[in-house]
């Protein structure tokens, strides 16, 4: 009968020590972004360029969160800093020639859909719509007088001169030197007639993009921004109230933008189990801290400490100066040795304890408190009352004839680490022995 070979089958040990889990309702935390893009103004004055992606540099942070159980609604609440400008041209119209450069700051909120209905949440890339309200501030500049202080003047031909087209005389060519520096709303300015116009405004941000997962904790986005703004003079030139008509409806801007966003806070979307000691029954009193001072409830020599009182490896709070008053009750740190103290730490002479009883009655002297220590410590300390049997006896690091909380850990860390020739049965008695001493 010839051999029959049969194929190893590969074991996945991987998935026998751990094992991954979705997590159902992760608790999501705001998460932060930073963008940075273009502004390009839409109003009275125009740019010799149409492109959204044609203008001024941009930056700004948001911070987001969802506003819906479902998480298909997002509020954003942002901050933007940038710089509009324009400058028109008008060889047939003299008077049109105009140029102005404002800082704008932004403070607003949106909501955000993300087609969380429609496209399921393991999408790489989801589109979104965007619509909100912020209030804007800017300060309107213009680029008036060259450096020398003198006054532009535009002609037909397309020079910029010193003095007005129809003035008589020499006129020298200037230069725009591009320095925004006349307030267009000073009343000084009596060619524009606005006055002294508010310079705050409520503007209305619709916008659409689209966001790149690139990590469960980080994106990215592409997106557009169209501002309506409640103002006609941010660039100084409004439909009404102007001797240079601009045209009818408010002004507006583009904002277009990179973003990256980032999930820092946000409970993780998957758990890991570990499968390691899955198959061994532990009692849970060995790792339960009642107290909370990260010293297990079966090895804490002092139960029921107050939280966050700094504790010793007994789980007993530190009493640095030995008077038997924990640190975190004692008024008066650094107590001389062999002196009487309060129920304070605070010590009382010779004197006050024999004069009267209310400091007998409150005074313990050191010997006394630490008698009272030791007694407090042996009502929680375990005595063996049994014998280590001789094949559990290797157990027993410091031969004192008992099997402590430290050295049963020992022995179950040894075992699945594969150091102790013993069955998974007499793990099991080690740990029933524990409790019978």
């Amino acid at each position: 009968m010839a051999p029959v070979w049969l194929a190893a089958q590969e074991i996945d040990y991987d998935s026998l020590l751990q094992r991954i889990d979705t997590v159902e309702n992760p608790v999501y935390k705001p998460v932060v972004s930073f963008s940075y893009g273009m502004l390009n103004f839409r109003g009275d004055v125009k740019n010799s360029y149409t492109s959204a992606a044609v203008g001024n540099p941009a930056g700004r942070v948001n911070v987001a969160t969802f506003i819906d159980r479902r998480h298909h609604f997002i509020a954003n609440f942002n901050f933007t800093m940038g710089r509009l400008n324009g400058s028109e041209y008008a060889h047939g119209e003299i008077g049109r020639n105009l140029n102005f450069q404002t800082d704008l700051y932004a403070v607003g909120v949106n909501a955000e859909y993300r087609f969380g209905h429609i496209l399921p949440a393991s999408f790489l890339v989801r589109p979104y719509l965007s619509l909100g309200v912020e209030n804007i501030n800017f300060s309107a500049k213009g680029d008036l007088v060259d450096g020398n202080g003198e006054t532009y003047y535009y002609w037909s031909d397309g020079t910029i001169r010193n003095v007005d087209e129809s003035m008589p005389g020499p006129a020298a060519i200037l230069h725009r030197d591009y320095l925004y520096e006349t307030d267009l709303r000073k009343r000084e300015q009596q060619e524009f007639g606005l006055g002294d116009y508010s310079q705050r405004s409520l503007a209305f941000p619709a916008g659409l993009g689209v966001h790149f997962r690139i990590h469960d904790r980080a994106f990215f986005t592409l997106g557009v921004e169209y501002h309506y703004a409640l103002t006609d003079v941010m660039d100084n030139v409004a439909y009404k109230g102007t001797s240079i008509r601009g045209k009818q409806g408010n002004d507006s801007f583009i904002f277009s933008h990179l973003s990256l966003h980032f999930d820092l806070f946000s409970d993780p979307r998957t758990r890991t189990v570990e499968l390691l000691y899955a198959d061994v029954e532990f009692d849970p009193v060995l790792f339960d801290d009642e107290d909370g001072d990260f010293v297990l409830d079966v090895a804490d020599m002092c139960p029921g400490t107050p939280f966050g009182v700094e504790v010793d490896s007994l789980g007993c709070p530190f009493d640095s100066d030995g008077d038997g008053v924990p640190d975190y009750l004692d008024r008066e740190p650094g107590t001389a040795p062999g002196v009487w103290v309060n129920e304070s730490g605070e010590t009382v002479t010779e004197e006050q304890y024999l004069a009267g009883m209310q400091y007998r009655n409150e005074a313990m002297n050191r010997e006394d408190a630490n008698a009272y220590m030791d007694i407090i410590r042996d009502n929680y300390r375990v005595d063996p009352v049994a014998e280590i049997p001789d094949r559990f006896r290797s157990l027993d690091a410091d031969g004192d004839g008992y099997i402590s909380f430290d050295e049963l850990l020992k022995t179950v860390d040894a075992y699945f680490d594969f150091e102790l020739d013993l069955t998974l049965e007499e793990l099991r008695e080690v740990n029933e022995f524990f409790f019978s001493q």
